[in-house]
This record gives C-alpha cells, sequence and structure tokens, in this order.
C-alpha cells in the first residue's frame, strides 16, 4: 500500500508538470479536498482543484515540480518537491492579484496525500510563500 501511495502522489505531480488536466483528475477522487497551506486555500473536488493547478500553471507556463524525495506510511505518501518556474501571468492569491514579474522563482514544498483507492483522497501543500513571493519582488528582501 505505501508503495501505491507515493506512485500516485508522484503521478499527480508528473500530470501537473504535463499540463495534462484529465491525467491529474485521473489520480483525485471526486470528492478529493486540497489544503493549500501556503496560500489558505483549502479546495474540495477535483474538478475545483483542477481549476486552482490550472491558475498556477497560467501564472507559471513553464513551472515543474521536481520530487527529491518520498516516502510513506500506510496509504500516506509525503513527497519533498522543488517547484521551479517563471511568472510570465497574473498570480491570483489571498492577498490580491501580483502581476508577471518576469521572474524566477525556486520553492520547497511537502505534499502529503493519503490515497483511497487508487486515488488521492486529501492531499496538503506546505510550502514557503514568503520566500515564493520575495523571489516574485512581491514582497521585501
Amino acid at each position: 500500500m505505501a508503495e501505491e501511495s507515493i506512485n500516485v502522489a508522484r503521478e499527480n505531480i508528473e500530470a501537473f508538470n504535463a499540463g495534462d488536466w484529465d491525467r491529474v483528475k485521473s489520480t483525485l477522487a471526486a470528492d478529493s479536498v486540497y489544503d493549500e497551506v501556503g496560500t489558505q486555500r483549502r479546495i474540495q473536488g477535483a474538478d475545483q482543484i483542477i481549476d486552482a493547478f490550472k491558475g498556477w500553471k497560467q501564472a507559471m507556463p513553464d513551472v515543474k515540480g521536481t520530487v527529491t524525495n518520498a516516502l510513506a506510511s500506510g496509504n500516506t505518501a509525503t513527497l519533498q518537491i522543488t517547484w521551479e518556474g517563471t511568472q510570465t501571468g497574473p498570480l491570483a492569491g489571498p492577498g490580491g492579484t501580483i502581476p508577471p514579474s518576469g521572474k524566477r522563482q525556486v520553492t520547497r514544498a511537502a505534499f502529503i496525500a493519503t490515497v483511497e483507492q487508487g486515488r488521492i483522497k486529501d492531499a496538503y501543500q506546505y510550502f514557503d510563500m514568503m520566500t515564493l513571493l520575495q523571489q516574485l519582488g512581491a514582497a521585501p528582501q
């Protein structure tokens, strides 16, 4: 079960990297919950989660997550991810929309996913929002 959890979580990230939304959806339970801790967004439902993911891709079309470590216990997988991308589009966030900066960002994150019946039931993405905003020039260094 632990290996399946890692595989499903990795597939979710790889599908996001490819911008393959049907593939992303295949990794999510219909009633999946995504808690994006850095933005304080809690999103429920596969279609709504995909809409949020599309927002990140709109802001940074080249954004990619590289899994640097993975471990699991039972049906819960934890991935360490390094996100890299250039903000060439508007980035909507809890404090408003950040206009395109043209700046590249590298942000480390932890992605914790609970997998049931081969799909992500709930996921938590922890990333350093302050560092991300500083790299984009939207927060003081």
